[in-house]
């Protein structure tokens, strides 16, 4: 039997559904995932786990009424298919299409914009008391992967858990995945293995003469799981229920209606498997977190990856780097796949470490390791999760100018991945950092170089790189890059830009349409965000246009770093044209349509700057 999705409207219309027809809707929207990841990629793994979970609940609750928060969100596209969204969930992460999270501009069934993990369990709670001061009446459930709990906001949350609350459903959806396998104490609390344990069973053997078989029973390991989990639950005042087979609908509506008649908060412990429904997923959930294009008959991607991207050279550099430096330790906060670590944490475990979804941890542990100036630290480290650990960048690193290199991924535009994940806004507090050295590289080589080199500044030190095809330019000289000094591409007159990292390489496209002008610019890198260059004020002076050109907010980076200098140093008056993004969010879509969108393609760039100074 079969079911439509394309009639489903609202999610009420499933509460008839009979066992059958709910298991024929799992089979339906689990295609309907697989069919649209397969053309447009997305987070596939995480959401094909979440299938019958969130039938069950929409199920027995009552959406939008009773408030479905979801961690992250990532796991949502079977919340969308059942809240009317299916005719349009071929636009996923498409440009003007789906989010990839959660959005209340999309529907009323959505309430938090959510893009970043352990954010849930705080909103929830803030939901929740909202609710009580109006005297309302509804259900308010934060859903929870088990990877939420190494985020110390998670924590902070949980230290406000009242047993008075009323209706408050947390579902823990246990995959002991994060994007990459979870690591820390907090897998040992989730999984099925503990030391108490053990040491029971082993006092059952040794001192009673209990059967070695014990250790293989049904009942041994329903008691593994419920020692570590229910326990920790209820030290934070909560309910525990659990496990349940999160593959199996009726177990969970069954649990479900049971848990809503609890007084106090309660946790409903699921168990899930990442992929589930597509075997090539389900055996490599890391592979499939964030998929490519694939065939949807055997999950093979349809073309391979690009083989030269920011982040790929920088794990490879980090990784002979690391051969070459024995007291050189890496710190990632739970991005070990996506920042190109795997081969520098299978050879280096000790000194290539992934800390969790702890940002703010993983900055300040840095800081601790570089208070012993033997050790070079690297933080791998997204440029929108860093923005996580603010304080602990001013305190713990800046402040005890702590020689820590932050390695800065998806500064940028983040494509389909949109709002919450463009890295766009980092410079303004990098920038107001003291004692942090900023660096943006142009392409692989300058990648290598400022790598290379920052391991000797004995300073703070940023270096921000998107995640973009780049080249490595082997074959060039490898320089020592001295701190604050730019590099002059092109030597020209009358129009200077100065152009920030990856954005060269579109300066030079406007350098081409501008000769057709009878322009023909000069092209400066300064390679150095802070310091700046003094020698660009010599060249400053000596140009009758300058133009900065940035992916990044104008009103906070690079380009307002060049205002500021031209006061500072009181360069003669000249009109300077910060070309980059406006304070806005950015939505979803692919590199191109976005910089298009935003008027940083080459075309857009020479007409705005023909436009501006009036030649």
């Amino acid at each position: 039997m079969s079911l439509s999705l394309h009639h489903l409207l609202t999610p009420s219309e499933i509460k008839s559904y009979s066992k059958e027809e709910l298991d024929s809707l799992a089979l339906s929207i689990r295609e309907r995932i697989i069919e649209v990841m397969s053309k447009n990629g997305g987070h596939l793994a995480s959401n094909l786990g979440m299938v019958e979970t969130t039938i069950a609940l929409h199920k027995v609750f009552n959406s939008p009424f009773d408030k479905f928060i979801f961690d992250t969100s990532h796991q949502a596209y079977t919340h969308k298919l059942l809240t009317g969204r299916d005719k349009d969930f071929d636009t996923i992460r498409q440009y003007l299409g789906l989010s990839g999270f959660t959005s209340p501009q999309e529907s009323q069934h959505d309430h938090f914009f959510a893009g970043h993990a352990g954010t849930s369990l705080s909103l929830s709670l803030g939901a929740l008391k909202s609710r009580d001061l109006h005297k309302e009446n509804h259900y308010i459930i934060p859903i929870l992967g088990d990877a939420a709990f190494t985020c110390g906001l998670t924590h902070e949350a949980l230290n406000n858990i009242s047993k008075e609350m009323k209706k408050f459903i947390l579902i823990l959806n246990d995959n002991a995945m994060s994007i990459s396998k979870n690591v820390g104490a907090i897998t040992e609390i989730f999984s099925e293995e503990s030391e108490t344990l053990e040491k029971l069973l082993f006092h059952l053997k040794e001192k009673l003469g209990v059967p070695s078989s014990l250790e293989e029973s049904d009942s041994c390991n329903l008691f593994k799981t419920i020692t570590n989990a229910a326990s920790f639950f209820k030290l934070w005042g909560f309910n525990y229920f659990g496990p349940v087979d999160g593959h199996d609908i009726s177990s969970l509506v069954e649990a479900l209606e049971n848990v809503k008649e609890i007084d106090g908060p309660v946790v409903l412990h699921v168990k899930t498997i990442k992929g589930y429904g597509l075997e090539m997923a389900a055996k490599d959930p890391v592979c499939y977190h964030g998929a490519r294009p694939f065939q949807k008959e055997t999950g093979e991607f349809l073309s391979p990856s690009p083989s030269n991207t920011f982040p790929k050279i920088f794990g490879k550099h980090l990784l002979n780097l690391s051969l070459e430096h024995s007291n050189l330790i890496t710190l990632t906060p739970a991005m070990p796949v996506g920042s190109c670590l795997v081969d520098v944490m299978k050879q280096f475990p000790d000194r290539c470490l992934d800390v969790g979804i702890a940002e703010g941890h993983c900055v300040t542990y840095a800081g601790g390791l570089a208070l012993n100036r033997a050790n070079k630290v690297i933080v791998s480290i997204y440029a929108t999760f860093l923005q996580r650990a603010l304080d602990n960048l001013f305190h713990d690193v800046c402040l005890q100018k702590a020689p820590v290199i932050f390695a800065i991924d998806r500064a940028g535009l983040a494509g389909g991945d949109g709002a919450t994940h463009n890295g766009i806004y980092d410079l303004g507090f990098l920038k107001s950092m003291p004692n942090l050295i900023i660096a943006q590289p142009r392409n692989g080589k300058v990648l290598k170089e400022l790598l290379t080199s920052a391991l000797s500044y004995l300073a703070p030190v940023a270096i921000r790189y998107p995640n973009l095809p780049t080249e490595e330019n082997i074959n060039e000289p490898f320089f020592f890059r001295e701190i604050g000094e730019s590099e002059t591409l092109q030597i020209g007159s009358k129009i200077l830009i100065l152009s920030l990292g990856h954005k060269c390489q579109t300066a030079f496209e406007v350098s081409k349409i501008l000769e057709e002008r009878g322009f023909f610019p000069t092209i400066i890198d300064p390679v150095f965000v802070k310091p700046l260059d003094k020698k660009l004020i010599e060249m400053i002076q000596s140009h009758q246009y300058v133009v900065t050109i940035e992916e990044h907010a104008i009103a906070s980076g690079f380009g307002e770093a060049i205002n500021s200098f031209v006061m500072l140093h009181q360069i003669k008056a000249c009109p300077i044209l910060n070309i980059g993004l406006r304070d806005i969010y950015v939505d979803h879509g692919s590199y191109k349509e976005l910089t298009k969108q935003q008027h940083l393609d080459a075309s857009s760039i020479a007409n705005n700057i023909l436009n501006f100074f009036g030649i």
